[in-house]
């Protein structure tokens, strides 16, 4: 279609979107569906949290405010990084975007001109390639297969830096496979990273509070502060503090970069709601109680998942470090047939086959970089785990 700008024929819808948006229209049909597709807590917003919004429409904060985000809520973000990250910034180095996703966006228009390089470690989060392509960058894939914990390798680092690259992403809790580094990994990372002083460091921190068996969160410009000035540190309050709709995510980095992103977000959204903004100073300042005990139910969950899937056949799932995926192989049921006759030649093709077969919905490893794989998202309750697993190992038994 001419009127299309060029620019869309390099990207494609979200597939963890339209996962979601498949199983609510089978369910809307009358079809029996357990949906595992989608990326965000089943936990209700704290009270406090909620108060704090409900307040903030009373108080008449209902009128546009600067691109950047509101005073106290950049205030907020500072002494949450001073608190928890050990990171010192001001209110002139944070932005406040409209969700982790908008910031990234943000970002990425701001920085990218047409043949830039942007190193994505694979599994990803579906959006990190498309947002580059649209921009004119170049994602180059380098996979953290499964015998490293699909962690990025120092060496495969190395080797995929090159003069064009600008960016490297990095997601500790990953999604999709629920990956974090260790300080010693994370330190073996910012070694090479020091060797290549044009790589700048998108650290997308969104899981940070979701991390399980006494695991400890780090961030790159924390474990080596000489990447400081050429990181770009984004989080939010989509996960920790079950806010997804809300939409507020926010990243901190140097002036020159926060200002750009800011002078973007000027000539777009204008800055994310007044009243979303109002909720999150709540969320930062307000009790952190609710995390921990969050955090625990995610850990039983994914527990639980992980023993049942790996009682069906063909099917092995690694135990994550953090946020509340797994990313189980199905390389064992790859060239199996269906009752009706279908060959399993991918994880697309399993994926689809289920969904058609018990209703359960994942999303397919295609759509993160790696395969033959499946993404389950475990925030969703024991008992909907129990039987979707149930359903999956009646699938898997199914097949010959």
């Amino acid at each position: 279609m001419p009127f299309i700008a060029d620019r869309l024929s390099a990207i494609k819808p979200s597939p963890t979107i339209a996962v979601t948006q498949k199983a609510a229209e089978l369910k809307a049909a009358g079809r029996d569906v357990i949906g595992l597709g989608a990326g965000e807590p089943d936990f209700d917003t704290p009270d406090n949290i909620k108060a704090a919004g409900k307040a903030a429409i009373d108080k008449g904060l209902t009128k546009y405010g600067p691109p950047a985000g509101a005073l106290d809520l950049r205030q907020a973000i500072a002494a949450k990084f001073k608190r928890e990250n050990g990171l010192d910034y001001t209110p002139d180095q944070i932005t406040v975007g409209v969700g982790g996703k908008g910031v990234i966006f943000n970002a990425f228009m701001a920085t990218i001109n047409p043949g830039d390089e942007v190193i994505v470690p694979a599994p990803y989060w579906v959006s990190y390639p498309d947002i580059a392509l649209m921009f004119g960058g170049v994602p180059v894939f380098v996979t953290g297969p499964e015998d490293t914990g699909f962690k990025l390798q120092p060496a495969d680092l190395e080797k995929a830096i090159t003069p064009k690259t600008k960016w490297l992403v990095l997601n500790s809790p990953s999604n999709p496979t629920g990956a974090a580094y260790s300080w010693d990994e994370m330190k073996a990372l910012t070694d090479v990273l020091l060797r290549h002083p044009h790589v700048w460091i998108m650290s997308d921190d969104m899981y940070e509070h979701l991390v399980y068996d006494g695991f400890k969160f780090c961030t790159p410009a924390q474990v080596e502060p000489k990447l400081y000035d050429r990181t770009l540190t984004m989080n939010g309050v989509s996960k920790a503090y079950a806010m997804t709709g809300w939409r507020v995510g926010y990243a901190a980095g140097p002036v020159a970069i926060i200002k750009a992103i800011n002078m973007i977000q000027s000539q777009s959204v204008t800055h994310t709601a007044s009243i979303s903004q109002a909720a999150s100073v709540e969320a930062l300042n307000g009790t952190q109680d609710f995390i921990p005990k969050n955090a625990e139910v995610f850990k039983r969950r994914r527990d639980l998942i992980v023993g049942l899937l790996n009682q069906c056949p063909g099917i092995t799932c690694r135990t994550p470090e953090g946020a509340f995926y797994v990313y189980p192989s199905c390389a064992g049921l790859m060239g199996k047939k269906t009752p009706d006759g279908k060959i399993l030649n991918s994880d697309t093709d399993f994926v689809g086959a289920l969904l058609e077969a018990e209703g359960v919905a994942v999303v397919q490893g295609a759509a993160f970089g790696l395969s033959p794989y499946f993404r389950i998202s475990y925030a969703t309750s024991d008992a909907a785990l129990t039987k979707a697993a149930e359903r999956i190992k009646r699938f898997c038994e199914s097949l010959t």
